[in-house]
This record gives structure tokens, C-alpha cells and sequence, in this order.
């Protein structure tokens, strides 16, 4: 009794590996300059932070054609059906800080 119990984190809160970081970055290369340069600034804020979940909703973005991307950067839209997820909220949310789009609700 009284013993605390250590957890070991989610596999979502663990951190990327520098080959899976590599290979995120390759993953987000985009037609749009206007998409590169939200992503580039992402990368740049955010790399060492980033985990598994990020991964997952970066990946999910990154299905979008490039003007559907860039419509939910510069907030002309918000997500929608798969989309509407919280790690995808989450990273939009961070994609849109680093690119300096409004974040609509704050």
C-alpha cells in the first residue's frame, strides 16, 4: 500500500526518432510555397517536441490536396468528417501559430 505505481508514457507522447523525423519531414514536402512555408516555420518551432500523435495528425493533413491544406491554415476552413480529430486539431492548431495565421477560438 502506499506505493505509487510508475507509468510508462502513451505510445502517442513519445517523442519521434531522428529517422522518423526524417522521414515526417519528407512527407510534408508540398506544391504550395504557401504550404512549405507554414510547414518549414512548423518544424522549426516545434521539432524537438514532436511525437507520435503529432506525427499522426500531421499525416492526416498531409492527405489533403494543397489548396485543402492551405484553406485550413489560413482558417477559410476548419476540419470536417476524418479530419475532425484532436491530434489534428492539435497540430493545425500549432501549424497555424508558427505560420502566423489567427487561430480562431483563443
Amino acid at each position: 500500500m502506499g506505493a505509487t505505481a510508475i507509468t510508462a508514457p502513451s505510445a502517442a507522447s513519445v517523442l519521434l526518432t531522428e529517422r522518423e523525423l526524417s522521414k515526417l519531414h519528407w512527407r510534408c514536402r508540398r506544391g504550395l510555397l504557401e504550404n512549405d512555408l507554414f510547414i518549414e516555420q512548423f518544424f522549426t518551432r516545434f521539432e524537438p517536441e514532436l511525437n507520435q500523435r503529432h506525427a499522426q495528425g500531421l499525416a492526416a493533413l498531409m492527405d489533403l490536396a494543397d489548396n485543402d491544406l492551405l484553406d485550413l491554415l489560413l482558417c477559410r476552413k476548419e476540419p470536417s468528417e476524418t479530419l475532425d480529430a484532436p491530434e489534428v486539431h492539435e497540430v493545425l492548431g500549432m501549424l497555424r501559430q508558427s505560420g502566423g495565421a489567427p487561430v480562431l477560438g483563443t
